[in-house]
C-alpha cells in the first residue's frame, strides 16, 4: 500500500503542476519529462518513455517493497539518468553523503523493472575484480551502481576507465 500511495501522491502533484503551467499538448515539456508507460501492440510489450528516452519494460520482479518518495529533484535525476542511458553513457550522481543518490538509481531501476546491483567500492578493489564485475553485468544485462566509486585508487581507475570505454564502444 505504501508504494501505491507514494506513486499516486506523485501523480497528483504532477497533474497539479501541469494544470498550473497550462500543459495542453503531448509535446509539452511537463508531459514529456514524466516517466510514462505505454503498451505496444506490435511488440506485445510495455514501453517506457521519458523525453527522448525509450526503454522496454524489464519484467524483473523485485519483490513487494517500498518506493522512494518522488520529488521534483528525483524527477530531474530520472531525466538525466534516462537520457544518459539512451545515449549509451553512464550516470554519475554527485552530492553529499546520505542524500539519496544510490537510492534514486535503485528506484529508477525499480520503476523500469530493471535489476540494479550495487557495489560498495573501497581502496582494496583492483582492476581485475572490477573487470569481473563488469563482465558479469554485461552478461546478465543488469544495471550497476558503484557506490563510493571515488574511493578506488587512481591507478585502478585509469584501467577501469579503459574497460568501461570498451563496453560502451561494444
Amino acid at each position: 500500500m505504501v508504494a501505491i500511495i507514494t506513486i499516486e501522491v506523485h501523480a497528483r502533484d504532477v497533474i497539479d503542476r501541469m494544470i498550473k503551467v497550462g500543459t495542453t499538448y503531448l509535446s509539452d515539456f511537463e508531459w514529456m519529462s514524466q516517466l510514462r508507460f505505454y503498451w505496444d501492440k506490435d511488440l506485445d510489450d510495455c514501453l517506457i518513455k521519458q523525453n527522448q528516452s525509450l526503454f522496454v519494460y524489464g519484467h524483473e520482479y523485485q519483490g513487494n517493497n517500498g518506493r522512494l518518495v518522488i520529488t521534483p529533484l528525483t524527477d530531474r535525476c530520472y531525466m538525466t539518468l534516462s537520457t544518459a542511458l539512451t545515449l549509451k553513457r553512464g550516470g554519475n550522481p554527485l552530492g553529499p553523503a546520505g542524500t539519496g543518490k544510490t537510492e534514486t538509481v535503485k528506484d529508477l531501476g525499480k520503476a523500469i523493472a530493471m535489476y540494479v546491483i550495487v557495489f560498495n567500492c573501497s581502496d582494496g578493489l583492483d582492476f581485475k575484480s572490477i573487470g569481473r564485475m563488469l563482465s558479469g553485468l554485461c552478461q546478465q544485462g543488469a544495471w550497476s551502481c558503484f557506490d563510493e566509486f571515488n574511493r578506488i585508487d587512481i591507478e585502478v581507475l585509469s584501467v577501469v576507465a579503459q574497460q568501461i570505454l570498451i563496453i560502451f564502444t561494444g
